[in-house]
């Protein structure tokens, strides 16, 4: 039988204080651009979530962009749409991770992916 991984204990409001960190360090060209986005925390992703994905029961979501991207934004388009939304979630990056260090490096590489989805990048186009 193997050793079961332990999962770090980070408190949720240090793990928000470490997302809004990693908001706190894009460039102005790119954070005035995300305003209309919200970014929440979440213990995990939502059943809804993981089937829509057709995700694995040991698979893990550290993120999702959900929304338009810039790029497909149209002033023809529908009204009533909801604003963009970024979920990080923090069950999965904490099982992941196995130091601090690694935790914030892995928030902060989230955020970033995530809001490179606002901006309409696809996973291998990613700025990083």
């Amino acid at each position: 039988m193997s050793p079961r991984k332990r999962t770090l204990t980070i408190p949720e409001s240090e793990f928000q204080a470490l997302v809004q960190q990693a908001l706190d360090g894009l460039p102005d060209e790119y954070a005035k651009l995300i305003t209309n986005v919200a970014v929440v925390v979440e213990e995990e992703p939502s059943p809804e979530v993981r089937a829509d994905l057709e995700m694995e029961e040991d698979e893990d979501l550290l993120g999702l962009y959900q929304g338009l991207s810039l790029d497909k934004e149209s002033f023809f388009q529908a009204g009533g749409q909801l604003p963009a939304r970024i979920s990080i979630y923090r069950g999965p990056i904490l099982r992941l991770c196995r130091t601090r260090k690694e935790v914030v490096q892995e928030v902060r590489d989230t955020v970033v992916h995530e809001i490179g989805h606002h901006f309409g990048f696809d996973d291998d186009e990613m700025p990083y």
